[in-house]
């Protein structure tokens, strides 16, 4: 019995099979069918045009990038030459001014007259000359008065000194101008200081 029993479940194994063998080459008959080949050549071709699209806006993409790098790089090149040349011939028209007065100098250093009136003028004008100069280029004096109070970011003590009637850290005479350049100081302004 148990050998009747095996021989049919083989045959029931092997008809299970053959069923679906034929099965599957019914489906693949119906898959491989004339209009099924017609629409996969035709998803095969719109998906091979989306591949060639996307294809070509990369490229165009790169190509952008690359063009704008360089257009960065250029733009930084052009900047960095214009700040160096800004640096170079920033005080050129300063350097013009300056070389008025020391020709007017040179010229009161050659008068032979031996006239004091005249080099005292000579020197006024060019003492004028020279304080315009400053003020084209915003070049300011520093001149404390006395009494006020020491600023230590424009005044430098040099001295102290005891003063009847006024207060400690003021100004008591001032020594020599200090001088501001827009907002940033060139030289304190040096000065005697009460105690």
């Amino acid at each position: 019995m148990s050998h009747s029993n095996s021989n049919s479940e083989n045959h029931s194994q092997t008809t299970n099979q053959a069923m679906s063998e034929s099965e599957m080459q019914v489906e693949t008959a119906e898959f491989v069918q004339p209009e099924n080949v017609a629409q996969a050549d035709n998803n095969a071709d719109d998906f091979n045009k989306k591949i060639t699209l996307l294809e070509q806006k990369n490229n165009e993409l790169n190509d952008l990038y690359v063009r704008a790098q360089a257009d960065i790089q250029n733009m930084q090149k052009r900047h960095f030459e214009d700040n160096k040349k800004t640096r170079e011939y920033a005080i050129s028209s300063f350097a013009k001014e300056l070389v008025q007065v020391k020709d007017f100098l040179e010229m009161a250093l050659k008068d032979q007259s031996g006239n004091i009136e005249t080099i005292k003028v000579g020197v006024d004008l060019t003492l004028k000359q020279l304080s315009q100069v400053f003020e084209n280029n915003k070049i300011k004096e520093i001149i404390p008065q006395a009494k006020d109070k020491l600023d230590p970011h424009l005044h430098q003590a040099i001295n102290t000194v005891e003063v009847e009637n006024q207060e400690a850290n003021t100004v008591v005479d001032v020594m020599q101008k200090g001088y501001i350049l827009h907002d940033r100081v060139l030289r304190p302004a040096m000065v005697t200081v009460a105690k």
